[in-house]
């Protein structure tokens, strides 16, 4: 399995799996001299452990981090951070009955055809537990991003076709504030109570909602290379190696395709600093690949979770045709979106930790 990297100077590399000993990552690339603790990346991490309320899984994973290299008195050094999560609350005895089933919507047939094998024990490598390396990843790079005053914020946008009002994306720290207050990350409390209203529907029905996430980022022209590099190409990247992640859009997204080029055009202007900027944003805060100054602003869609508590038609891996139903007692997200809200957050600050370090050699 060759692809557990991610990143060009800021690089990680992830390891583990859902129900193993502990699962980590590897930060190469992180210059020396930033402060950090462990109280920075467990406070990313408690934003998406799981178990906190009835909108997403109940498995009670309290998350802590381990700093086995690379801080040296909170402050990196220049070498590899090395950083391990334990994995605590494992339960592997409610997947020995459907071991030999491929689950449906889940990765045991692709697993099992390119490898020969395959952890069923809540998915293995192919687990969204991984992600929490990335979150532990992605706080070390919000201490980079904050040292150059650069901020990132994500929220649930929609739910179950449920959808926000655009929040007032000028201030960050307010729209976060609201977002990590809500039980499912939504900063419009109106929108919010509709979607916990619909996830609870879906799941005393056994099934599942999907989502859109929506990412922001105030940063400095200039971040983002082309060609093979432009800003937008590496988020679309970053969001859709993401399990269960279905679309990316930035700007105007799909609806630019519905629009003329005199409507879509950002048209621009000179503010009240003096500094070039645009009337609109359609673009979605790049140009070239290359960020503008203005807003980043993206959107990534979820699909229902997989998981689901109704009767399923499916295989065994002996190719005989069987009914999937998950054991009594299993740990699952009615909605998946809900929790990938801080992971968002940790992949466009990792995409931008990068862009960042890579824009050094731009120019003298």
């Amino acid at each position: 399995m060759a692809s557990n990297h991610f990143g060009q100077i800021f690089r990680i590399t992830t390891f583990g799996e859902s129900h193993g000993p502990a699962i980590g990552v590897v930060i190469d690339g992180c210059p020396a001299g930033i402060l950090l603790t462990k109280a920075d990346i467990d406070t990313e991490l408690s934003l998406r452990q799981p178990g906190g309320n009835p909108y997403t899984s109940p498995r009670s994973e309290k998350d802590e981090v381990d700093i086995l290299s690379g801080v040296f008195e909170s402050k990196t050094t220049g070498a590899p951070i090395a950083l391990l999560i334990h994995n605590r609350d494992v339960d592997s005895s409610k997947y020995e009955p459907i071991k030999e089933l491929l689950r449906p919507g889940h990765a045991n047939f692709t697993y099992l055809e390119k490898y020969g094998i395959f952890d069923y024990r809540g998915g293995g490598r192919s687990s969204a537990r991984e992600t929490a390396a990335r979150v532990a990843a992605g706080a070390v790079a919000k201490k980079l991003l904050a040292h150059y005053q650069i901020e990132v914020c994500a929220f649930v946008a929609a739910i179950g076709g449920i959808e926000i009002a655009e929040p007032n994306l000028s201030r960050l720290d307010t729209v976060r504030k609201k977002t990590f207050s809500s039980p499912i990350f939504c900063p419009d409390e109106t929108a919010a109570k509709a979607m916990m209203a619909a996830i609870e529907k879906a799941k005393n029905e056994g099934d599942s909602l999907g989502g859109v996430l929506q990412g922001v980022a105030h940063l400095p022209p200039g971040l983002g290379d082309p060609v093979y590099c432009k800003l937008e190409a590496l988020l679309a990247y970053a969001m859709l190696t993401l399990p269960a992640t279905k679309g990316f859009e930035i700007g105007s997204g799909f609806a630019a395709a519905r629009m003329k080029g005199s409507e879509h055009n950002d048209a621009f202007d000179i503010d009240d600093q003096g500094k070039v900027t645009t009337v609109t944003n359609f673009a979605g805060g790049t140009l070239g690949g290359i960020s503008t100054g203005l807003p980043l602003t993206f959107r990534v869609a979820f699909k229902p979770t997989s998981s689901i508590q109704k009767p399923q038609k499916t295989v065994s891996t002996q190719g005989e045709q069987k009914e999937f139903l998950l054991p009594e007692g299993s740990r699952h997200d009615p909605c998946v979106a809900i929790r990938a809200v801080p992971i968002i957050e940790a992949m466009t600050a990792l995409v931008l930790a990068d862009a960042l370090l890579m824009n050094r050699s731009a120019k003298v």
